[in-house]
């Protein structure tokens, strides 16, 4: 796609890397056909090629409007699109710098503005556990978008951890809401970490990955973030510490996974933190990347009925954005679940995409709907997936319970 870039972008690092993404695109439209809200809306500026085409004039000196904004916002970052790119368009990065741009240049509502703001600062604060529990007690009141977003208080299990010491170390992340939202998919990670032999351990300063405020377009806000995280956890990648080394940073929420693997594409600027974050990209794993050992490790251990019947729900930030397909369906399978996949778009956004949910709920529900409507045929007792946001978001519309595929494995270890 050729592309003049106008004075006030040449130059500058955003306008250089979104030219040279801008350049890989031509025209195609294979992204379209893979588009959640394409689908749904049938509008060329609801899909990745329109989108690019609103980014591409903006950087040439177009006006930005509102409507530029709204189109922007109805993007899922699903990256769906890159899946199917024949020219490797690195689209989520490429929507992530247009958001930023319009975001300078297009004022919001002050109902959006103040949403936005409450979910970038609450969601990433240290007082969202409170809220939490407010919002557990408040729960029969809340709004109903607001109401699937609160779970159940967690069992005394959630905050088991294991004690033992192992050779093998991991370094892993809490994030931000699941904590307080579902902790008992960290401790249950470790758990089964423990039981195949690998002691994890956790930075106390780290928090959110940086996601939230990144695709609210909030750029500087994600970016310290990121060395906030990259600041505790270095000690322990160093070895600088009575612990040890750590031979990874694991992942259990395949949504920050995606987005510390690009530490080191967002931070490559930054002469203090661009080596360290190219590092912690480096020894980022998602957990289901570990699955080879657990598999030889717990096999004899784990008492699975025959013919254990469990839906899969890959979530986008694992198949589109770290680009993971397959292992965790295998690793299950090798364990002896009988695992089932949708029968048709189980490449498709459930529409839990982060904040989207609370953002464009009637997109969101639409997919979702969509979704289950594509699992339910499986028959299966419960829905597994790897993220928590997909995991919560389903949840909400279904009975069928819906859990992170390592709590299973923690529940079944003898």
């Amino acid at each position: 796609m050729q592309t003049h870039l106008s004075p006030e972008f040449r130059g500058t690092p955003e306008g250089e890397e979104a030219e040279a993404i801008l350049r890989q695109c031509v025209h195609c439209g294979f992204c379209t056909a893979t588009c959640p809200t394409y689908q749904l809306l049938g509008d060329e500026l609801d899909g990745p090629r329109g989108r690019i085409y609103l980014i591409k004039q903006l950087l040439e000196g177009a006006p930005v409007t509102r409507s530029t904004q709204l189109h922007l916002d109805r993007c899922l970052t699903c990256r769906n699109c890159e899946s199917t790119c024949p020219s490797g368009v690195q689209y989520g990065r490429l929507v992530d710098i247009g958001r930023h741009l319009v975001e300078q240049r297009v004022e919001r509502p002050r109902g959006e503005r103040t949403a936005r703001w409450l979910l970038k600062e609450g969601l990433t604060s240290s007082a969202f556990g409170t809220a939490v529990a407010a919002g557990r007690a408040l729960r029969p009141l809340l709004p109903a978008r607001l109401k699937d977003k609160v779970t159940a208080a967690p069992g005394a299990r959630a905050r088991l951890w294991p004690q033992r010491e192992h050779k093998r170390k991991v370094l892993m992340l809490l994030g931000c809401v699941q904590p307080s939202l579902a902790p008992n998919i960290n401790s249950a990670t470790a758990r089964v970490l423990d039981a195949a032999g690998i002691q994890t351990l956790v930075a106390d300063e780290a928090g959110c990955c940086g996601a939230i405020r990144g695709h609210l377009g909030d750029t500087e806000g994600s970016l310290a973030d990121m060395r906030r995280n990259i600041d505790a956890w270095w000690p322990l990648i160093q070895g600088l510490t009575s612990q040890g080394r750590v031979e990874a940073l694991v992942l259990n929420a395949s949504a920050c996974g995606s987005t510390v693997k690009e530490y080191g594409l967002a931070l490559a600027q930054d002469p203090a933190y661009a080596a360290k974050a190219r590092r912690v990209a480096e020894l980022a794993r998602d957990v289901g990347e570990l699955l080879p050992d657990i598999v030889a490790a717990l096999r004899p251990r784990l008492k699975i009925a025959p013919g254990t019947r469990v839906a899969y729900h890959p979530p986008c930030s694992l198949q589109h954005g770290q680009k993971l397909r397959g292992g965790v369906e295998d690793g299950l399978r090798e364990l002896g679940f009988d695992v089932r996949l949708a029968g048709s778009e189980s490449h498709l956004c459930c529409g839990s995409a982060g904040t989207y949910s609370v953002l464009q709920p009637e997109l969101s529900q639409a997919l979702r709907r969509r979704k289950l409507a594509n699992l339910e045929p499986l028959e299966a007792g419960v829905i597994v997936s790897a993220n928590f946001g997909c995991i919560q978001h389903l949840q909400g519309g279904t009975k069928t319970p819906v859990r992170h595929w390592i709590e299973l494995l923690d529940e079944l270890i003898a």
